[in-house]
């Protein structure tokens, strides 16, 4: 069965500052959780681009590293970017990245479409294991994006991470 995750958050940066950011692979260790013991096993570009590759190992349960290859299908600059599973943990994922100018911000859209194996016995996991550490890895990344975006005083946003 095909799951959707959708996530809506406001940064209070210009949209080219909240595209540098994600669009430089080198930043997604900052906003993943530390349980998940990410680890990018290809150098990081600076910057993304339709068919890059990307490969990693995370550690999504009971201590099972998995390998998980990514392509980069799409990127609409500064607006849009997608991100497909070619080997990993799921059946089927496919992760839309939206930006959009709003009230002096960006707002931000997740979309994942995904699908586990198993039939049956994968929609059991999806709903007891996997939603529930999706969810917790989004509001992991929401909190990060709070702090690595923050405001600072009257001199407007300050980011905190690698950023470009």
């Amino acid at each position: 069965m095909l799951h959707t995750l959708v996530r809506n958050q406001m940064l209070p940066v210009g949209i080219d500052e909240a595209w540098a950011f994600f669009s430089n692979p080198a930043n997604l260790r900052s906003i993943t959780p530390d349980w998940l013991c990410f680890d990018m096993t290809c150098p990081p570009p600076s910057t993304i681009h339709p068919g890059q590759i990307f490969t990693y190992t995370i550690t999504p349960f009971a201590g099972i590293a998995v390998d998980w290859v990514t392509e980069i299908t799409h990127v609409v600059e500064p607006k849009l970017f997608v991100d497909e599973q070619r080997f990993g943990p799921y059946r089927f994922w496919h992760h839309q990245h939206h930006f959009e100018r709003k009230n002096g911000g960006t707002h931000m859209m997740d979309i994942v479409n995904y699908a586990l194996p198993l039939g049956w016995l994968g929609d059991i996991i999806e709903s007891l294991i996997v939603r529930p550490r999706l969810r917790a890895i989004f509001e992991f990344r929401k909190d990060a994006l709070e702090c690595t975006f923050k405001t600072n005083g009257t001199h407007g946003p300050k980011p905190l991470g690698k950023v470009g």
